[in-house]
């Protein structure tokens, strides 16, 4: 690396130069304003003579990455949106000059600054060479035909700008502030200096570069040209594509690479932390473990684009549940749909099934509104829930789940749902929560839909807010009052009225029979389902508004409704709330969740540990002060067994679980995190009825050591999934073991993120089906599976119950005699699609 400090005329006019801004490159971002202040500082260093005016530094590689004969090209890392600014710059004070007659001057700037005078290749005569959807503007600007460009570019932007400020007063100020400017010029050697470190450590002025411009950046900016390309436009050019908000415009690649890494990891990352966790996955870019993670990113984006941009799904019936969730902004929601949205595509469940699926998370997230539970819970709660999915049984396992969720993570019941209503109040809440439940309740089982949210369509109070006299007159005293202070802005008394104004604050009688000049104001005449109940009344009283509150309460718990499953399973060990939770008292972790971080551990002290470690590192001062609270010293002899914290602060460790757990929820307290820490239990494994997942992980843990005569599963720990898969030595394909209470079967999975690179794979194998069968020694079955984006070739024996253990002994020999004839038959013909 060579640093220097350089005017930076000097650096643009170098001889037969050429600046590449390469692909990995964020788009050129600045504005008017950025322009303006540079501009100022151009002219103000040179009217004030103020010697220099420093602009920071720009990074280059320079082994001619995109070289040719005729000149030395610099590649851009760092340093882009000032260098293509005072590009754009000279490109106005050339025209400027042009057009002015200042012929000399023209042609000064334009063959010094802005143009490789004497080269002869066309793509090497501008000095600054991009590759997005600016350079086209830039030539445009070049030409004087910046009129024809119809697409909008910063470029064009700022260009009209500078032409509109320079002028006959400052044409020559700004040349001379120009020649002021200087900076600090940083080249870098290929193979022996690391771009990314020092693009990352540089402090360079600007606009800040986003959590997905550095991910760009660290993909692509090391790779030799043609792999930067490939790369580009294969994989980050679709993810790009992908997470944008269609309406707005925005990039929401940060927020998608987010929760992709939230379902990847069981831990949400923070938000100014998503590149520096996205970097800490990879020691090596090399592995093909990294490409397939690319490949498996940009595959996931293609669900994310239904998430948030709902109007670009084509089923109509899916596109209509992501529209409810898009508009409740259940965002928390994404990480977890994301790898369901990618089991429908591989065929693991029906449309169906995922249909009931999204509305089973309205119901739940719906309900908890009402009820009033904390939205705080969501993200750790379906940040691990995928965790609890039996794909053999979607549904009901997502379904089962949610529904033994515990606490302020609970699935209230109808009866909680009954009492809420009874007092929430509706009316003044969010525009987007109130819309919705009215469209639901009065379009459920509509066949003609009706759109609430017409401006003529508005809430409407039976009894009113300021009610006349003949209220008074109509109610008992206690009637009045109830309506007056408890029952107003709630359900049972708000309905749809396309006559609000009309029918204000007339008596009920004066409201349901309002037919003034024949227009039908009144109740009677409404085709809402939500006034037919009110049709059949004469007055409104608080016995006829609990009637029509049981209606509602009824189609409410039809539209949301409570899952049907039951909680057959020996299990208390649910992830709770430890405020929640049971005393720790013969009781062992599975893991637990602290301020959204998932961490596997089974001995309560470590969490207890890690926890104060942790409330250390945010605040010292707070942890240390509070000694009636909680104990922590400097002195280790304070202690009959001290154990170091941090930094030399001890605590007792020789306490029992239960009082740990007390000091925890005191601590947790005292920090205001009581919703913060959650922690699951083991299972029992004594439990008279053992669940599916502990069948599962028990027979893994058996058969693993018995495989012989292939190294394929060697790495790879039990799980409690009723699959295990690992790698087929190519991205996208795997060995698969699959059993069930009715099969066990070894299977090649084709399951890359392209639809067409699965099919042309399948293909290529199946024109070889012979020759593998051949080798095998028996038929397979072949599923290209045209519907779905995966295809699998497989070998089953049917017959046997996983939950049955005598049939175990003949799993096995299945399992251990087929899987290295299975690998022997496909290795070569996979080699072959390299």
């Amino acid at each position: 690396m060579k640093a220097n400090e350089l005017q930076i005329n000097t650096f643009l006019q170098a001889p037969n130069v050429q600046f590449i801004i390469p692909v990995y490159q964020r788009n050129y971002d600045w504005t008017n304003t950025e322009c303006k202040e540079l501009l100022n500082d151009i002219i103000s260093v040179e009217s004030e003579d103020r010697g220099t005016h420093f602009i920071g530094s720009i990074v280059f590689v320079c082994d001619g990455t995109y070289s040719t004969s005729e000149v030395k090209e610099l590649v851009i890392i760092d340093g882009q949106q000032r260098l293509t600014t005072i590009n754009i710059l000279y490109v106005a004070l050339y025209r400027f000059a042009k057009e002015n007659n200042r012929s000399q001057e023209a042609d000064r700037l334009y063959n010094m600054f802005l143009t490789n005078q004497y080269v002869q290749k066309e793509s090497s005569k501008l000095k600054l060479k991009q590759t997005d959807t600016n350079s086209l503007a830039f030539k445009f600007i070049m030409l004087g035909t910046e009129n024809e460009n119809g697409s909008f570019s910063n470029v064009t932007e700022n260009y009209n700008y500078f032409r509109s400020v320079i002028n006959e007063d400052n044409f020559e100020l700004i040349l001379k502030g120009l020649n002021r400017l200087i900076f600090v010029e940083i080249s870098l050697e290929r193979d022996k200096d690391d771009p990314q470190r020092i693009f990352e450590s540089l402090n360079s002025t600007g606009l800040d570069l986003s959590q997905s411009d550095l991910i760009r950046n660290f993909i692509l900016m090391d790779l030799p040209p043609k792999d930067q390309n490939r790369i580009f436009e294969t994989i980050w050019s679709p993810i790009e594509e992908n997470a944008k908000d269609l309406v707005k415009q925005n990039s929401l690649v940060s927020d998608y690479i987010r929760d992709y890494l939230t379902l990847r990891n069981k831990k949400i990352p923070n938000k100014n932390k998503v590149y520096t966790e996205f970097k800490s996955l990879y020691a090596s870019k090399k592995d093909e473990a990294y490409h397939q993670e690319l490949e498996n990113i940009k595959s996931l984006s293609a669900h994310y684009k239904k998430f948030v941009n709902p109007s670009s799904v084509a089923d109509s019936s899916i596109k209509k549940e992501l529209e409810y969730i898009n508009r409740l902004e259940i965002n928390v929601v994404y990480p977890f749909l994301l790898q369901v949205f990618e089991d429908a595509e591989n065929g693991l469940l029906e449309k169906t099934e995922l249909l009931k699926i999204l509305r089973l998370i309205q119901s739940y997230t719906w309900r908890r509104f009402i009820v009033g539970l904390p939205t705080s819970a969501l993200n750790k709660i379906f940040m691990t829930l995928y965790a609890e999915i039996d794909t053999e049984d979607y549904y009901n396992s997502l379904a089962l789940a949610l529904v033994k969720k515990k606490g302020s993570a609970k699935f209230p019941t109808n009866e909680d749902l009954k009492t809420a209503l009874k007092d929430k109040d509706l009316y003044n809440t969010q525009s987007k929560n109130r819309n919705y439940l009215f469209e639901m309740l009065e379009n459920y089982n509509n066949r003609e839909y009706v759109n609430t949210n017409n401006e003529n369509i508005t809430i409407e109070h039976i009894f009113p807010r300021n009610p006349n006299e003949d209220w008074n007159t109509n109610l008992t005293t206690q009637d009045y009052f109830l309506f007056k202070e408890k029952h107003l802005n709630t359900i049972g008394n708000l309905t749809l009225s396309g006559n609000n104004g009309a029918l204000s604050n007339k008596s009920f009688l004066a409201k349901k029979e309002m037919n003034v000049d024949g227009n039908e104001q009144g109740y009677q005449y409404s085709r809402l389902w939500l006034n037919t109940y009110l049709k059949s009344l004469d007055n409104w009283n608080v016995e006829k508004y609990e009637e029509r509150l049981n209606i509602i309460c009824d189609r409410f718990l039809k539209i949301w409704e409570y899952p049907d499953v039951i909680i057959s399973e020996i299990d208390d060990s649910e992830e709770q709330n430890i405020f929640d939770a049971e005393i720790p008292t013969h009781k062992k972790l599975e893991y637990f969740i602290f301020e959204n971080t998932k961490i596997e551990e089974d001995i309560f002290s470590q969490m207890y540990v890690t926890v104060i470690k942790k409330l250390y590192e945010k605040n010292s001062q707070l942890l240390v002060s509070n000694q009636d609270i909680f104990k922590i010293t400097r002195n280790s002899s304070d202690f009959r067994s001290p154990q170091e914290v941090m930094s030399g602060w001890y605590i007792e460790s020789n306490m029992d679980s239960n009082n740990k757990f007390s000091s925890l929820k005191r601590l947790l307290t005292l920090f205001e995190m009581e919703d913060d820490l959650y922690l699951k239990y083991a299972s029992n494994e004594c439990d008279v009825v053992p669940n599916r997942f502990n069948v599962r992980k028990k027979y893994w843990k058996q058969l693993l050591p018995l495989i012989e005569h292939t190294s394929l599963f060697n790495n790879v720990s039990p799980s409690k999934d009723h699959w295990l898969g690992t790698g087929a030595g190519i991205s996208g394909l795997s060995y698969t073991l699959v059993i069930t209470s009715k099969y066990v079967r070894v299977e090649l999975g084709i399951l890359s993120s392209s639809k067409e690179k699965n099919k042309l794979y399948f293909k290529k194998l199946f024109n070889q089906k012979e020759l593998i069968e051949s080798s095998f020694g028996d038929k397979l079955e072949w599923e290209e599976l045209p519907d779905n984006k995966m295809s699998r070739v497989k070998y089953e024996f049917s017959g046997v119950n996983l939950f049955d253990e005598n049939d175990w002994g003949k799993m096995n020999d299945f399992l251990i005699i087929n899987l290295p004839k299975f690998e022997k038959a496909f290795q070569p013909q996979i080699k072959n699609l390299r």
